[in-house]
């Protein structure tokens, strides 16, 4: 039952070979290419092919520091599995969480 992410993919240790290497089932994205990408083509480039190279791989794919609507739009059209950032909820108290979490509606949830 134990799940294995990569995470920070595209930065630090999380090189492109991890991909080849790791018996994981999730990547996840670093927010340094998710902060600015509503406003840069370059990131969107980067990210839509992040996104379709991992699918390709047979992995989900999480979107980190998520912090706008635009950027969940953006990552939807791209395909991306899931999001988690700012944008849904601020860290919080464990008391904190349950009533969040009830609060939800099933639209304005991560992607």
């Amino acid at each position: 039952g134990v799940r294995v992410a990569i995470d920070d993919l595209g930065t630090g240790y999380s090189s492109l070979a991890y991909l080849q290497k790791l018996p994981a089932h999730v990547v996840k994205i670093d927010r340094s290419f998710i902060s600015e990408i509503d406003r840069n083509a370059r990131d969107q480039a980067l990210v839509r092919s992040i996104i379709t190279l991992s699918h390709d791989l047979g992995y989900r794919v999480v979107a980190e520091g998520v912090e706008s609507e635009a950027a969940v739009t953006l990552l939807r059209s791209m395909g991306c599995d899931e999001a988690q950032g700012y944008h849904f909820a601020r860290p919080m108290e464990a008391g904190h969480f349950l009533p969040w979490l009830r609060s939800l509606t099933p639209t304005s949830g991560p992607i």
